[in-house]
């Protein structure tokens, strides 16, 4: 019997709710909610105790260290990055027991993602709030009135809730890829804005805001916030289906690999997600070539936004000259990796399903030398474009640095092909007793293979640590560690005789 719109019963959603949650209270034990309510308080007071020195230098140190340009830089970052962030997970979504039982049930839609909603606005507040006085921290003028200071954080506050109400906009409209690039442009004017004020000397705030205009903005942003939050409450209902899910799936991947330390659950879920929006036809591979190098140079050339971005963080790290060298030298080293890894997806295909391996008739070595080169040629041309930036802006003493760049290219190659073969976490390991407790080894020896492989480059990080120019004779061992690491990785993780990829 088909039934009619007013034969429908739609059922209370708070009661459904209250059942659950009653249900679920029971069946846990008594006290059980209470308990973790109050481990979670614990937490966040032992933790705060501990580290209450290091917060206060990194949101409100004792003066301001930043200038103009970099909070106008650091503000319009936040914003892009905090927009972006919410459109990836979201930001409107549901449990995957919500989204798999009330969904699709006669229930009302605004109540269903009323919870989600207040959720939502409350943690963009804090966000907005929190960054927004870090920002001022580094930049406003001392000394600063408390009246002022929380104003501008209410200020944050509200602009993370417009935020969030743009982007669930954005989620229930069709203009939510024209938002995205927006957001993605002005994340990128951020991050110049920072590396041109690493050059150049910005003139610093000299003097408090006063108290009436910023009373004005945190009123107008108020009242905006108020009148577009019932516009958005009113539109509940119109919110696909299909976006819901697939915030509720993203929610769930991310929990799942938070709770198992597996981030291969995150990396299979971006990947398919991008390949899923994207309009492909088929090409033809470069014969002149080997078949999975052209492989993976036809991935590369499908990939323009994130060759665009690693052309651009070629400068990000010239934001690090003036910190400890070090760190500098290992912003190079994983920067190179990085640019390695864009390719390495197919590392992963090969390794979860060596089928292509055998029709192909290659075994395993020769796969993996094929798969080493697009990420060595990319490795290398991005740590050379680098070196040769920092040594122009005179970060580093004068020398060949661009030839040490190239030399880089078997260390990223090495090391983005030995994260993308890891594989998941080995849980079979035997846990080890430290005095905070029982920890299992399978996800740290998981998260170091890959960047262990940057070692190779360490005669570029002694260089930069020192300070000192480089010389050709530099050039030729970091050369020559390069090849002989890269000859030994495939000889000891590879065979003519398999085609199996899991060696590591």
């Amino acid at each position: 019997m088909t039934l009619s719109a007013p034969d429908v019963q739609v059922t209370d959603v708070a009661a459904l709710r209250r059942w659950v949650r009653r249900h679920q209270s029971a069946h846990r034990g008594r006290g059980a909610t209470a308990g973790n309510i109050y481990f979670a308080v614990l937490f966040v007071a032992v933790v705060g105790g501990m580290l209450h020195r290091q917060l206060a230098v990194v949101f409100w140190p004792q003066r301001p260290n930043l200038s103009l340009l970099a909070g106008a830089a650091l503000a319009a970052a936040g914003v892009a990055a905090l927009f972006l962030a919410m459109r990836r997970l979201g930001p409107l979504g549901l449990t995957r027991p919500a989204a798999s039982w009330l969904l699709p049930a006669p229930v009302s839609r605004r109540r269903l993602l009323a919870p989600s909603l207040r959720l939502a606005v409350g943690l963009a507040a804090v966000a907005g709030g929190l960054y927004a006085v870090a920002v001022l921290g580094h930049v406003g003028a001392r000394p600063m009135p408390g009246a002022v200071g929380g104003l501008l954080a209410a200020v944050g506050a509200l602009a993370g809730v417009l935020l969030l109400l743009a982007a669930l906009a954005a989620q229930g409209g069709d203009w939510g890829g024209y938002a995205d690039t927006a957001a993605g442009l002005l994340l990128a004017a951020g991050l110049a804005g920072l590396v041109v004020d690493s050059v150049v000397d910005a003139p610093q705030a000299t003097a408090v805001l006063p108290m009436a205009p910023v009373v004005a903005v945190v009123a107008g942003l108020a009242v905006l916030d108020a009148v577009l939050l019932a516009v958005a409450v009113g539109r509940l209902a119109g919110t696909p289906n299909e976006r819901i899910l697939t915030a509720a799936k993203t929610a769930g991947t991310l929990l799942d690999s938070a709770f198992g330390v597996e981030p291969s659950f995150v990396a299979d879920m971006v990947e398919r997600r991008y390949w899923a929006r994207q309009r492909l036809r088929s090409m033809r591979l470069w014969a002149r070539v080997p078949v999975l190098v052209a492989q993976d140079l036809l991935l590369a050339r499908r990939r323009p936004a994130r060759l665009a971005w690693l052309a651009g963080a070629v400068a990000l790290p010239a934001l690090l000259a003036a910190g400890p060298r070090w760190l500098l030298a290992a912003a190079v080293l994983a920067g190179g990796m990085a640019a390695g890894s864009v390719s390495t997806a197919t590392v992963r295909t090969d390794s979860a399903n060596p089928t292509l391996l055998r029709m192909l008739g290659l075994d395993s070595r020769q796969a993996v030398g094929q798969r080493m080169v697009v990420p060595g040629v990319l490795a290398g041309a991005w740590c050379t474009a680098s070196l040769a930036l920092l040594d122009g802006l005179g970060d580093l003493p004068s020398g060949p640095w661009w030839a040490l760049g190239l030399t880089l290219a078997p260390v990223g190659a090495v090391a983005a092909v030995r994260r993308a073969r890891v594989g998941l976490v080995r849980n079979e390991l035997l846990p080890l007793d430290t005095p905070m407790g029982t920890v299992s080894p399978g996800p740290l020896v998981n998260s170091v293979i890959g960047p262990d492989a940057l070692l190779l480059g360490l005669p570029v990080l002694v260089q930069i640590v020192q300070g000192h120019p480089p010389t050709w004779s530099t050039v030729l061992v970091q050369a020559a560690v390069g090849a002989i690491a890269a000859r030994a990785y495939l000889s000891g993780t590879t065979a003519h005789d398999r085609v199996e990829l899991t060696g590591r």
